[in-house]
């Protein structure tokens, strides 16, 4: 959750790609039921990454794998609509069949993932480190007949009505720059201060393709400079106590300034989430974002570390 991070191999944390390479920028989406997770796994379980890195190698009839970098390590079973990563191709390869790329990349990857974009990278460009946020939707359903069934996939079932005015005011009181340890599965070495810039909720009313007999959703929008493990899960974990009347409204800012995590709060089902979008700065800024993201962050500072 870009992020949340999946144990998998270090990416490669070069400036820009090496003499006789283009950097090529990838916007993908991926249906994540049936991974575990991007990052490739050393117990040999199916990632994105590895499906991924393994396509790239067979359509350019290269035997080397070229590692890619993404903008977020989702977590197993988390979808992804708005994905992007990099990935550095021998120029001679890029020029000789980059215009052919898409089409052979649709022809090869299994239908949980496709490959939407392959373009030339501006200078300064790092999926990772050049992005400036990224923004996660949570969908629930709270109506008692359950989730329509050709959503379940996507939509967490709550068996309580949602006050969703409720959950906005609670969620207001979250935005902003906090070290959100009370709501991270915390790494060796990593901070989770975080900077969350939006948390919203939003209810909607039937569907616009199949009419309104079908139960709206109560959707949750998460945009932040990156996330660490875990935390939008528990974020929205927080939000129901609110939503469903378990918890007052104070409570999920209480935890937060507590600064524990606290059994109370649940992880919600990674199902629900979607890594829908993105957001990266001018092409003249990139670089500048990639070079300041990379340093440990405190408190009151304006650069992240990491994700």
């Amino acid at each position: 959750m870009l992020c949340q991070q999946e144990a998998g191999e270090a990416e490669p944390r070069r400036d820009g790609p090496a003499d006789g390479f283009v950097r090529i920028r990838l916007d993908l989406a991926y249906d994540g039921a049936e991974f575990s997770g991007w990052a490739r796994q050393k117990n040999g379980r199916r990632t994105v990454q590895q499906e991924l890195e393994e396509a790239i190698s067979v359509v350019t009839r290269q035997r080397e794998i070229f590692a890619l970098t993404v903008a977020g390590r989702t977590d197993a079973g988390v979808h992804a609509r708005g994905q992007v990563a990099h990935v550095d191709l021998p120029e001679a390869i890029w020029q000789a069949e980059g215009d052919k790329l898409p089409r052979r990349l649709a022809g090869r990857l299994p239908g949980d993932i496709r490959v939407w974009r392959l373009s030339e990278a501006p200078a300064g460009f790092d999926a990772r480190f050049s992005a400036v946020w990224r923004r996660y939707a949570y969908r629930i359903c709270d109506t008692q007949g359950g989730v329509d069934p050709l959503r379940r996939g996507h939509v967490l079932w709550h068996d309580r009505p949602l006050d969703v005015a409720l959950m906005n005011e609670a969620a207001r009181r979250l935005v902003g720059e906090h070290d959100f340890a009370a709501y991270c599965k915390k790494r060796e070495g990593a901070t989770t201060i975080r900077e969350l810039l939006e948390f919203s909720w939003e209810r909607t009313e039937g569907d616009a393709l199949l009419g309104p007999g079908v139960p709206g959703l109560v959707i949750g929008t998460v945009r932040a400079d990156a996330f660490c493990h875990n935390m939008v899960r528990a974020l929205v974990g927080s939000m129901l106590l609110v939503g469903g009347g378990q918890r007052p409204l104070d409570f999920p800012a209480e935890v937060l300034s507590g600064g524990v995590r606290n059994s109370a709060v649940n992880v919600v089902r990674p199902y629900g989430l979607t890594l829908e979008e993105v957001g990266y700065p001018a092409d003249e800024l990139l670089a500048e974002r990639n070079r300041a993201a990379r340093r440990l962050r405190v408190l009151g500072s304006s650069s992240l570390g990491g994700q």
